[in-house]
């Protein structure tokens, strides 16, 4: 028995028997090591993704969706992997999800938490003045959200000469909306043809604009440069003269509730004469 453990002992104690032992100990690691990262990088799971591409604020119906297969070490973080947290939920209306696009819980909201980016919008005491559009007279879909322009309003007189001059200045453009009301902007997936530009505007101007709609006059969209935008100006009416023949053709309500009265533009008349004399030239 002693000599078995003096066995025993040398053989553990000899340096090739420990550089053995340590190899072996090693390869064994390795290979439990090697073969897991290889079950991994096989094994597989399945996901949610869209089979058609979804704009920003559409809800996800069972047909727009489905599950495919993936390796595991592809699935990220707040990636969705069961259909059932997806439908009937919202893309968010700051994306969009594209065809075999997957899901992350960022990327989707509630019914609940879907705002109203035109109201959030909407400047307090202000209401939404809405003006209908063609993508011809939006200059084939050239005005955007945010844009500054003018509008121009054409009618004719009494005697029957056309009047056609600039009517409100530097006004923005809240939204532009198709004709199902959709943002035409807020999506690359279909194309949208602009149907609606709204407007922010204090009641007085709201009246005013809504008078003329009423009246038939039409209303021209006449877009500006990206420095009119950059820089703009107050928004006012350009022409006293089309707002009184506006109020000429309207009448009041005696007890209407008085509204802050948007600005006029300084203007002269057309057979004013601008030429300037020069006093005190020099000598």
């Amino acid at each position: 028995m002693g000599n078995f453990g003096t066995t025993i002992k040398r053989f553990i104690t000899n340096k090739n028997t420990v550089t053995l032992l340590v190899i072996i100990a090693c390869t064994v690691l390795l290979y439990i090591v090697y073969n897991n990262r290889v079950k991994n990088a096989v094994s597989t799971t399945f996901v949610c993704y869209a089979i058609e591409g979804i704009p920003a604020r559409t809800q996800i119906t069972s047909n727009m969706v489905s599950t495919k297969k993936v390796l595991a070490s592809q699935v990220t973080t707040n990636m969705i992997t069961d259909c059932g947290n997806v439908v009937g939920r919202y893309v968010s209306y700051a994306t969009e999800v594209p065809t075999n696009g997957y899901f992350f819980e960022s990327m989707l909201m509630d019914k609940g938490e879907m705002p109203d980016s035109v109201l959030d919008k909407l400047t307090d005491g202000n209401t939404l003045f809405k003006l209908n559009v063609s993508f011809e007279s939006t200059f084939g879909n050239a005005i955007f959200p945010d844009d500054y322009i003018d509008l121009y309003l054409k009618t004719t007189n009494e005697e029957g000469s056309i009047i056609y001059g600039k009517f409100i200045e530097s006004i923005k453009v809240l939204a532009v909306r198709d004709s199902q009301g959709k943002d035409v902007f807020e999506t690359t997936l279909e194309t949208r043809t602009p149907s609606q530009l709204l407007f922010s505007v204090p009641e007085d101007l709201n009246l005013l604009l809504m008078k003329a709609y009423y009246l038939g006059l039409e209303i021209v969209v006449v877009p500006r440069n990206s420095n009119y935008t950059a820089n703009p100006g107050e928004t006012k009416i350009s022409s006293n003269y089309l707002k009184d023949l506006i109020e000429s053709r309207t009448g009041d309500i005696p007890d209407e509730c008085v509204v802050a009265t948007t600005p006029t533009a300084e203007c002269r008349l057309a057979t004013e004469d601008t030429t300037a004399v020069e006093t005190n030239p020099t000598e």
